[in-house]
């Protein structure tokens, strides 16, 4: 795609977030538009946002839960950078945030990493754990700049990876026994999600690419193929998609997660 494309696409995407508006599908106005067209607009919104003083912090794995591929179409994981400017961190369990401004929000209870080293691309999950110094509990507030959640995998790659806000619970220091019982457990644990004092939904950790651990080294190896972008380092925290289906959210609700036999606790979040 050219480069006056990209640059007209991430120009109206950008305006789209900042204003909390929807667009017309991307692919369905620009032919040829797939997922390697998407990256370049992505890494060219995002080098805007870098020019605005935004920090990146992190990055956000997106559609990792295969069981939710068939009902929105999308059949592949996506990534996107999470930034200072859009991480509340939350380490007594608890947080406000407001959904202003924000495109069709929806809530996404994920499991999120904290790196010490280089993550292996190709590596079991005891030995991408190894690259891991800290695990928390995690809400994702994603959006859709698409009318009524519909669009392509390249259409959600390229916005943002339908990254709006990301809430960080407490960080539990990861010792080697740590590391052991959680490459165990990830696979199996139960997520359970609540509006208030309802059952929304319930996920298993599997559902996240098998575990949340893969998410990183599958992470890992899509940055392998894509140099205009640094591979994951010491110090980024990465959040590894949702355990459930994401669910709409709306101003005054409270949510909360329960992450069962992982053994961490949960956290609340509070909407405004």
């Amino acid at each position: 795609m050219d480069r006056a494309t990209i640059d007209r696409i991430a120009g109206d995407l950008i305006a789209a977030q900042d204003a909390a508006r929807t667009l017309p599908p991307i692919a369905a106005a620009n032919a040829g538009f797939d997922v390697a067209a998407a990256y370049e607009v992505l890494f060219e919104t995002e080098a805007r946002r870098r020019a605005q003083g935004w920090v990146p912090v992190g990055r956000k794995i997106g559609f990792t839960n295969r069981t939710i591929w068939p009902r929105y179409g999308v059949y592949r994981p996506m990534w996107a950078h999470v930034w200072a400017e859009t991480v509340t961190q939350a380490p007594n369990g608890s947080a406000s945030i407001s959904l202003a401004p924000a495109a069709l929000p929806r809530i996404e209870p994920e499991v999120v990493f904290g790196l010490r080293g280089t993550v292996p691309p190709a590596g079991d999950a005891r030995e991408v754990l190894d690259a891991v110094e800290w695990i928390a509990p995690g809400f994702e507030i994603v959006q859709s700049h698409f009318p009524d959640w519909k669009f392509t995998s390249a259409d959600c790659t390229a916005a943002f990876g339908l990254h709006r806000a990301l809430v960080v619970g407490a960080r539990i220091a990861l010792t080697d026994a740590a590391r052991d019982a959680y490459a165990l457990a990830l696979p199996s644990f139960e997520l359970t999600l609540r509006r208030g004092d309802d059952v929304i939904d319930r996920g298993v950790g599997a559902n996240v690419l098998g575990s949340p651990a893969l998410a990183l080294a599958h992470l890992a190896g899509v940055l392998a193929e894509q140099p205009a972008m640094p591979p994951l380092a010491a110090g980024e925290m990465v959040t590894t998609g949702t355990v459930t289906d994401a669910w709409p959210v709306a101003p005054g609700e409270a949510w909360s997660s329960d992450y069962g036999t992982l053994g961490m606790p949960g956290l609340v979040l509070r909407l405004g």
